[in-house]
């Protein structure tokens, strides 16, 4: 059992007790999509996969965000931000860009990679340690100027 799950769903039990309905229904829109994963997949989540889940939430999201405002809807903008807020309190620290590129140095290091060809190779290796901590575009195009 995830530990990162039981936590949201101890907040969701908070959120119930505190009648915080925006927060009960992000909170509740999380559970779900694990949920509908476990039982597609038939199989229990542990917490890189739940991260992943939440880490792609936020991507739809901003997504979401960025139509919206091209719509000139920012009353439907502004509701996904606030579900973004509430799937962020469950993913852990950011790391600082200089955590990102010592870990990106190393991966490079630890693949002996010298062009493009080795980009999967490294991402391989950077993606378990950043997933739900950086943004994955940004560390994909800091591993291409690099390479």
């Amino acid at each position: 059992m995830s530990a990162i799950k039981d936590q949201i769903t101890e907040q969701m039990k908070d959120a119930m007790r505190a009648k915080d309905k925006a927060r009960l229904g992000t909170i509740r829109l999380m559970l779900a999509e694990l949920k509908r994963i476990e039982v597609d997949e038939r199989i229990e989540l542990d917490d890189a996969r739940v991260l992943a889940v939440l880490d792609k939430m936020i991507k739809q999201r901003k997504d979401s965000i960025a139509q919206y405002l091209a719509a000139e809807r920012p009353e439907l903008a502004d509701k996904e931000q606030q579900e973004t807020e509430v799937i962020k309190t469950f993913l852990p620290q950011p790391l600082s860009d200089d955590e990102v590129n010592q870990i990106i140095d190393a991966a490079i290091a630890e693949t002996g990679a010298t062009g493009m060809q080795a980009m999967g190779q490294v991402m391989a290796i950077i993606k378990p340690q950043l997933q739900g901590r950086a943004d994955m575009g940004n560390v994909s195009k800091q591993v291409k100027a690099k390479l």
